[in-house]
C-alpha cells in the first residue's frame, strides 16, 4: 500500500463519509485510474520526435508508453492513417498512486510561477484533466538530455458521480486548486 492510498483510507474517506453522508463505503469516491497523453502534431513531418517522447514519458509514469495513430487521413495537416501522432500511458493500481503523489508534492511545485490549478477542467462526472506546458517538470527527467520540450494532458479519473465530489476528493488528496 503506497503513503497517499493509506492517507486516502485513514482521513479521506472519513471526511467525504460525513461531508455527503453516503450510506455505503462503496459510494465514496476513490481514483480509480490516471490517463497520461503527450500529442505530437508535428510528428507527421518528423517521425523521429515519437521515440524520445515515447522513452521520456515511460520514465515519467514508470509503465511503458503506447504509440498512438491517426485514424483518418487529413490532407491540411499531411496526415495519413496510421502514421504516429503521439503516446499514452493508463496507470491503475499502485502505479496510479505513485503518480498521483509525485504529481502533487514534487511535479506541480517545480512549475515557475505556479499559483495554483484552475478547476476548470472537469466533465461533469467527476472526472478532471489538466494540461502541462512543460514536461520536464517531473524529476525522472535530466533535462540536458530533452531535445524538445512537450506539453502534456493528464486526466484523473474518479469514481464520484458529480463535480462537487470528484472536486472534494482531488482536494483532500491534495491537488492545489486555485482559491
Amino acid at each position: 500500500m503506497t503513503r497517499l492510498e493509506k492517507e486516502y483510507k485513514d482521513k479521506v474517506v472519513p471526511e467525504l463519509l460525513k461531508e455527503y453522508g453516503y450510506s455505503s463505503s462503496m459510494e465514496i469516491p476513490k481514483l480509480t485510474k490516471i490517463s497520461l497523453n503527450i500529442g505530437l502534431g508535428e510528428a507527421s513531418q518528423n517521425s523521429k520526435l515519437i521515440e524520445p517522447a515515447a522513452k521520456e514519458l515511460t520514465a515519467i509514469a514508470g509503465q511503458k508508453a503506447v504509440v498512438t495513430l491517426a485514424k483518418k487521413s487529413i490532407a491540411q495537416f499531411k496526415l495519413r492513417e496510421g502514421m504516429p501522432v503521439g503516446c499514452r500511458v493508463t496507470l491503475r493500481g499502485d502505479a496510479m498512486w505513485d503518480f498521483y503523489d509525485k504529481l502533487v508534492s514534487f511535479a506541480l511545485p517545480r512549475v515557475r510561477d505556479f499559483r495554483g490549478i484552475p478547476d476548470r477542467g472537469f466533465d461533469g462526472r467527476g472526472n478532471f484533466t489538466m494540461g502541462i506546458k512543460e514536461h520536464t517538470i517531473f524529476p525522472e527527467l535530466d533535462i540536458d538530455r530533452v531535445e524538445l520540450v512537450k506539453g502534456m494532458n493528464v486526466t484523473v479519473c474518479t469514481s464520484a458521480k458529480t463535480d462537487k465530489e470528484g472536486k472534494s476528493l482531488l482536494d483532500l488528496l491534495g491537488m492545489p486548486f486555485k482559491k
